[in-house]
């Protein structure tokens, strides 16, 4: 039997056609699905950057109206018999501690007044009072002056109806600081002043640095438009006094040596001037001594003034 080439051959290419039209079919639906998915990807990808785009335009529309609905509609202040609270504006630092003082009265008073979740209404502007005790030392008072000046004046611009300086000894600088801006100045000696004068006493001992025990800003004022006789401690008292509020009390240690050597100067000032009350007249005075410690009456000015600061925010001047 001879070799069956030709019937053989026949059936190759009849195989391979049929094979080269399987492999374009597959080559073409191939090429579909890829030409497909590109296609989807890219729709997808536009799709992300409308949705995208869409979104970082809306987010500044609604942010600027935050922002303006902040800057021009301000949250009402609590109605108090008709009119609003008041922006207390305190200098503070002077030192730290007795501003944190200033801080709870003012806003127990508050709360005391209005209950509920109520506190008051305070800017604040804190000074280094390392700076503060070197230009003290220095002298430089004028320097002082317009520190005092410029952080009214900056409370003031920052929406504050009245200054609290809290702190005695810097009421040196007051009456200039009062001179330089629109609102008023709570004194501090007028507040105590004013109590003093309440009770009916005539005679008072002032205790404080020897800046507040020694000048006259604070001892002549309270003379002059009191009435009042004060008493201050000799010179090595004032000098011990002195050091004890810088080196102890505005450091945060309260030591009991202190206390009964503050006790003991009170009570030999009492005894021999006939004072009727003693006046704190530094605002760290009051961490040491308190009226349990003396038998006349104690004036602390930290709570007087920071009273003296709430009964104005809240309109009971």
């Amino acid at each position: 039997m001879g070799f069956p080439g030709p019937w053989l051959g026949g059936i190759f290419r009849e195989r391979g056609e049929v094979c080269k039209e399987k492999y374009n079919a597959d080559v073409v639906l191939n090429n579909s699905m890829k030409k497909g998915f590109f296609l989807l990807i890219v729709l997808l990808i536009f799709g992300a950057a409308i949705a995208t785009s869409g979104c970082t335009a809306a987010a500044p529309s609604v942010s600027t109206k935050v922002i303006q609905n902040q800057s021009l509609v301000q949250t009402p202040a609590p109605v108090l018999n008709g009119t609003q609270m008041k922006t207390i504006g305190i200098i503070g630092g002077m030192s730290w501690l007795s501003t944190a003082e200033y801080y709870r009265i003012i806003n127990e008073e508050t709360r005391n007044k209005l209950g509920g979740l109520h506190s008051a209404k305070i800017l604040m502007y804190s000074e280094d009072f390392a700076e503060i005790e070197r230009l003290q030392t220095e002298g430089n008072w004028p320097e002082l002056t317009q520190r005092m000046i410029t952080d009214a004046q900056r409370l003031e611009t920052g929406g504050a109806d009245a200054i609290v300086i809290a702190t005695n000894t810097m009421h040196k600088t007051a009456d200039d600081v009062q001179a330089n801006i629109h609102i008023p100045v709570i004194n501090i000696i007028d507040a105590t002043g004013d109590k003093v004068k309440a009770k009916g006493y005539t005679r008072v001992i002032l205790l404080g640095t020897k800046y507040t025990m020694e000048q006259d800003f604070y001892k002549g004022r309270l003379e002059k438009e009191y009435n009042l006789t004060v008493i201050v401690p000799n010179q090595t008292e004032r000098d011990y006094i002195h050091s004890v509020i810088f080196n102890e009390l505005c450091q945060g240690q309260i030591k009991n040596e202190s206390r009964e050597e503050f006790k003991r100067i009170i009570n030999r000032l009492a005894n021999e001037g006939d004072a009727q009350g003693v006046i704190l007249g530094c605002t760290e005075i009051p961490l040491l001594i308190k009226q349990k410690d003396v038998n006349i009456t104690v004036f602390d000015t930290t709570v007087i003034h920071a009273k003296a600061a709430a009964a104005f925010a809240l309109n009971k001047t």
